[in-house]
């Protein structure tokens, strides 16, 4: 391979790019330029020569056109190895760019600002910089192209040791990692643009919200211990270009414990949506994806004092969420209790730090808990054999329009927070689900039973097993009652209170049944399923 003659240097993040260019610069590279990258590079006593110097055309355009000129394009697209491609690009006075260094404008940072209007968005939109970057990767075998300065050190060390050369497998891997990164950047534009804007009224909105094709491409954060079972492998990915802060577990950070398995992660996904329904300072107790706790309170330690006493057999080797940072007087309250996991927003230091000598099992989880961002709800993809199916996140709260009391008695003040809290929760529990609970705790779960009249049964004893009163307790059901036996079932134990969506063909028969037993019923008009 010829040694490195010229190379081309357009960055947005110039994170890393005066070493590489003093780097180039001294094993002979001439250094091709172009604005804010120019000045640093000058700056730092770098010698180059502006684009437009060397192509003989101005920038234009407030910067739009730099770099898309016959004299960039044809030095980055004539074949060195055809006689045919060298003589015209004599004949033109066209110089071959060995080395291209570009990243682009920072459109997936812009976007996910706050405020960002469409304009701004638009102007982060890179054209010269995906061109430049597909042209040289295109022709990899003459051309070496960098995208991030990750790259930047070990391609100089490459230079150094082979003596200006660089390897086909180094330009082939780096032209992998280019396109990678333009179909990253296109996508984010593409997702962008699906999003409804300020505008979009009901008929209009989102008309390409399931779009034709669906491309995801995501990166690998750490193998995990095993799959669902030790005898399957398993690894943890995340999108590409994950902000840190945004929300998700592709923001979580481990700060103690052993590695994470696939079920923690599934555990941990489930216990973060249940989290996120709550602004209130809130607990969360799951095992197997279902909560098998969950409460409220005025801080985040009586909450998880209530969450563990919603089921304190079934929290031994739960995963533990709440919604504050955690302090020292929080781990205390641990002590006796084995979890897998314990995950919040933040850790004060003491209180890690006894984690840290206290829990040498426990894995600790920084993660945000925030709801996301207000919007169209994200989409969420599962495999199934031979495809997949991919649906919107279920977000949805109740709904003022359709919320509507169908039984004689209204519930009271206190039965309506009860109702509201169990709506909440019920949305998080496997189908069919029976959720009991008071106004600030879960006191039975029933979860992932056939027939509802079974989860009804389940979620009561659940609670009678823990020494739970019923007598005034709130019911949720994640769809309809089919019959009235489930009522009865929840009635005969002491509820006072039903919520559920509503619909069946058997409503009135479960209205009457709640005017039997005086029990106030409210209907939401939509559905929780889980499975």
């Amino acid at each position: 391979m010829a040694s490195m003659k010229r190379a081309l240097i357009s960055v947005s993040d110039k994170t890393g790019v005066v070493d590489l260019a003093q780097g180039l610069s001294a094993l002979g590279a001439e250094i091709l330029s172009t604005g804010g990258t120019a000045k640093a590079l000058r700056d730092a006593g770098v010698m180059v020569t502006d684009v437009a110097v060397y192509t003989g055309s101005p920038e234009i355009l407030d910067g739009r056109v730099k770099t898309l000129h016959p004299k960039i394009h044809g030095g980055l697209l004539g074949r060195r190895s055809i006689p045919a491609h060298v003589e015209q690009m004599k004949q033109h006075n066209i110089g071959p760019i060995d080395v291209v260094v570009v990243n682009l404008y920072p459109f997936e940072a812009t976007i996910a600002k706050p405020n960002c209007d469409f304009d701004e968005a638009i102007e982060n939109i890179d054209i010269g910089g995906p061109t430049l970057i597909r042209a040289a990767a295109k022709n990899h075998a003459g051309v070496v192209v960098l995208v991030e300065p990750a790259q930047y050190g070990p391609l100089l060390e490459e230079l150094r040791r082979e003596g200006g050369t660089v390897s086909m497998d180094t330009r082939r891997r780096l032209a992998l990692e280019a396109f990678r990164r333009t179909a990253q950047y296109d996508a984010a534009i593409a997702t962008w643009l699906r999003a409804p804007g300020p505008s979009a009224t009901p008929a209009t909105a989102d008309p390409l919200r399931f779009p034709p094709t669906i491309r995801v491409e995501v990166e690998r954060v750490t193998a995990l211990r095993y799959g669902e079972n030790p005898h399957q492998q398993a690894a943890f990915y995340r999108p590409l270009g994950t902000v840190l802060g945004i929300g998700g577990l592709g923001a979580l950070r481990q700060l103690h414990g052993p590695e994470l398995s696939f079920n923690n992660l599934l555990d941990l996904a489930g216990a973060l949506g249940l989290l996120q329904e709550f602004a209130e300072p809130a607990a969360v107790v799951v095992k197997h994806t279902n909560p098998c706790g969950a409460a409220v309170g005025p801080d985040v330690g009586a909450a998880f004092e209530r969450a563990r006493a919603s089921d304190p057999v079934s929290i031994y080797g739960g995963i533990v969420g709440v919604n504050r940072p955690v302090d020292r007087r929080f781990v205390d309250a641990l002590s006796g209790i084995l979890l897998e996991i314990l995950f919040a927003p933040a850790f004060e230091a003491d209180g890690l730090a006894e984690l840290r000598r206290a829990k040498k099992k426990l894995r600790v989880i920084e993660v945000p808990v925030g709801r996301p961002p207000a919007g169209a709800s994200p989409l969420e993809i599962r495999s199934v054999p031979g495809g997949v199916l991919v649906q919107e996140t279920d977000l949805a709260g109740l709904d003022p329009v359709t919320l509507r009391v169908v039984s004689r008695r209204q519930p009271t003040p206190v039965e309506w927070r009860a109702l509201r809290f169990a709506w909440k929760v019920v949305k998080h529990v496997k189908s069919n689900a029976i959720v009991l609970a008071s106004e600030d705790q879960v006191l039975g779960v029933g979860a992932g039973q056939m027939s509802r009249i079974d989860a009804a049964r389940l979620a009561v004893m659940r609670a009678r097993e823990h020494g739970h009163k019923l007598t005034g307790a709130a019911v949720a059901s994640d769809a309809f009652f089919p019959f009235r036996d489930g009522l009865d079932v929840v009635a005969e134990a002491g509820a006072t209170a039903v919520i559920h969506p509503g619909g069946s063909i058997r409503d009135d028969e479960v209205i009457a049944a709640a005017d039997e037993r005086g029990i106030a019923m409210v209907f939401t008009g939509m559905r929780h399923f889980r499975h």
